[in-house]
């Protein structure tokens, strides 16, 4: 599906869902599921946290890898970035492209979504990279795709940029979606599936923008 000329709640809805779909035949780095299993996974864990977390959370979790699977020519249309993979390897050897956060983010926005769901999703890298500075067994849990992607990814956080990102907006939640993503890789998992989050994502929509979905 293309990216939607007129953007309304149900339109960029669809095509988002239409982009997490065709991920179901993209492999989740690392892991043997696909990338839309460990969306979903991720989102479920969203949806069912204690305490509960609102909407908004629980679509950037659902969306927060979304840079890395569109298809290049919507990120660049959307964004005016472009998709290249870490290390300048082949897709098939490289644990993700570069800046997937940024990009995700980026086109969020560019789609009309609120700026908190574009935010948690452009963080969850930098997020990853503050816990390995601030919980020394955090490191230790990261998945070996994770481990080798933090090399380019920038490493640890420390000094200022680890303060100022503790200190920031939304810490809180940056770290826990995370942590969601860091547990979303069971092969076997049962999560609700792709339909039941497009009232969701209308309603996120449609909040952000103030057209009601219809």
């Amino acid at each position: 599906m293309a990216v939607p000329e007129q953007k309304t709640p149900v339109s960029v809805a669809e095509y988002v869902l239409s982009v997490l779909d065709a991920s179901q035949r993209t492999p989740y780095i690392g892991e043997d599921i696909s990338q839309l299993q460990h969306s979903l996974q991720a989102a479920a864990q969203a949806a069912t946290a204690d305490p509960p977390v609102d909407e908004l959370t629980q679509v950037a979790a659902l969306l927060h890898d979304i840079g890395q699977f569109t298809p290049a020519a919507d990120l660049r249309a959307l964004t005016g970035g472009e998709a290249k993979n870490l290390g300048g390897r082949s897709a098939a050897q490289s644990v993700g492209r570069v800046g997937h956060e940024t990009l995700g983010g980026a086109m969020l926005l560019a789609l009309g979504f609120p700026e908190k769901v574009a935010r948690l999703v452009e963080s969850h890298v930098a997020s990853k990279r503050y816990l390995c500075a601030v919980d020394e067994s955090y490191y230790d849990k990261l998945s070996e795709a994770s481990k080798r992607s933090l090399m380019y990814q920038g490493g640890p956080m420390s000094g200022l940029e680890k303060e100022e990102f503790g200190s920031g907006k939304w810490c809180q939640e940056m770290c826990q979606l995370r942590k969601w993503d860091d547990a979303a890789k069971e092969k076997d998992a049962k999560v609700p599936g792709l339909e039941d989050w497009r009232p969701i994502i209308e309603r996120v929509l449609g909040e952000s923008t103030g057209v009601a979905a219809t």
